[in-house]
């Protein structure tokens, strides 16, 4: 099946729904995964724009930029609250992975038209980034919610930025129904050269920049010029250093890849491993926990990363197999890798952990690690390519993000919606 159709099982009709795709109405997609029982009760921004604030989408055309992931505190569709509360949605369009949240990282994902109500559903990853004055001809307002992973290199901000820069010349308003940061507010690594700004890296932000797509939207407006009509309707109750199970939601994976807690927050870190010629266990069992190649040495990998002694992380010697990994990365081959493991959420430093890894790994294996050109779009410039070409000493590396680390939050305050 693809990924589009899923879109067909959804949302605007009952009867034709069935009979088009003979499966309920409710939409496909995995099984939220249940708050605790004594998290608090967050309502994200769906929630407070339909309990509190239906009048900013009363008598409106709404396009609504969203996947299937945006779900409400009892883990319903954010599109299907929308559609019970009367809101006329007149489009839809899909980030990267596609409104269905299934296409492969980097895939090209076609628009369509639902089958059941003839309503266009636009990618804005595929032959167009933005969206066009002709998918914006019927729309008077534009409602974004996109459950964002708190890593720089996520593209759902370059997809927000080009919204928002696609309404300023209309006039079209853009309302962000916010979430909170899934791994708390805590800022770690380097920031972006602006120079090297790019779908996974927009704005000069940290690799963990501590942010909502609310406040980061507030950012972009800021630092690009963006002339919108913008607005957040923010997640009540939410605070920077609530973590994503205090918060009460539920949990879906915003992504084929990253499908736990735990992935985001190894993501920030394990992703710089892209730019190598590590796989970072995409089409394995754990990607984004685990980075290997059939060549690594692990004992010697493993007995010098813990001789470091990073809190809050376990390091364990694994092995696994990609099976179809999208990155071409050891398709069905055994890898051997280093699977990481958090023992305290708080303590972790995921940015700090990867750049020992990577220079554990460098020392061990030289000619194979092949830190690539591509690594610098992920860390933001040349700079710490070149430092550990150098050999230069990991905390050396990060202590020397301090002052721009400083400036940084210095620079966010202003725009920051949540204490």
């Amino acid at each position: 099946m693809r990924h589009w159709q899923i879109t067909c099982y959804w949302l605007w009709s009952l009867t034709a729904s069935v009979a088009a795709c003979a499966k309920p109405v409710e939409p496909a997609g995995p099984t939220p995964e249940r708050p605790a029982a004594n998290a608090s009760r967050v309502r994200p921004g769906i929630d407070v724009l339909l309990d509190d604030s239906v009048a900013v989408v009363r008598n409106r055309r709404i396009g609504f930029v969203t996947n299937v992931n945006a779900v409400d505190r009892n883990g319903k569709s954010a599109i299907v609250r929308l559609r019970d509360a009367g809101v006329q949605v007149v489009a839809l369009f899909g980030p990267e992975h596609g409104l269905a949240g299934t296409a492969a990282p980097g895939e090209t994902v076609a628009s369509t038209i639902d089958s059941a109500t003839r309503i266009p559903i636009y990618s804005l990853y595929g032959q167009t980034k933005a969206p066009t004055v002709e998918m914006l001809a019927n729309v008077d307002m534009l409602l974004v919610d996109l459950p964002d992973v708190g890593a720089r290199y996520y593209t759902w901000l370059a997809t927000t930025v080009e919204v928002m820069k696609a309404a300023a010349p209309l006039g079209i308003p853009v309302v962000i129904l916010d979430r909170p940061n899934p791994i708390t507010g805590k800022v770690q690594g380097n920031i972006l050269d602006a120079a090297y700004s790019s779908a996974v890296g927009r704005l000069a932000v940290p690799m963990r920049h501590g942010l909502t797509l609310g406040e980061h939207a507030r950012l972009a407006r800021a630092d690009l010029g963006i002339d919108v009509n913008l607005r957040i309707i923010p997640a009540a109750g939410w605070t920077r250093d609530m973590s994503f199970e205090r918060s009460g939601l539920p949990f879906l994976a915003p992504s084929p890849n990253l499908r736990d807690i735990d992935a985001l927050f190894h993501y920030p870190g394990t992703c710089l491993f892209e730019g190598t010629a590590l796989s970072v266990g995409r089409g394995s069992d754990a990607p984004f926990h685990q980075v290997g190649a059939p060549w690594l040495d692990t004992t010697a990998v493993l007995a010098r990363i813990r001789a470091v002694g990073l809190p809050g992380v376990e390091f364990r010697g694994v092995k696994f197999v990609p099976v179809k990994p999208g990155d071409a990365k050891f398709p069905d081959a055994i890898v051997a890798g280093i699977r990481l493991v958090i023992t305290n959420h708080d303590r972790y430093d995921p940015v700090r952990t990867a750049i020992h890894l990577l220079a554990v790994i460098r020392a061990v294996h030289p000619e194979q690690i092949r830190i690539g050109g591509s690594f610098e779009r992920l860390a933001g410039g040349p700079t710490l390519r070149d430092a550990l070409l150098r050999g230069d000493d990991p905390d050396v590396i990060i202590a020397s993000w301090s002052v721009g680390l400083a400036a940084y939050r210095t620079r966010v305050q202003p725009l920051l919606i949540y204490r």
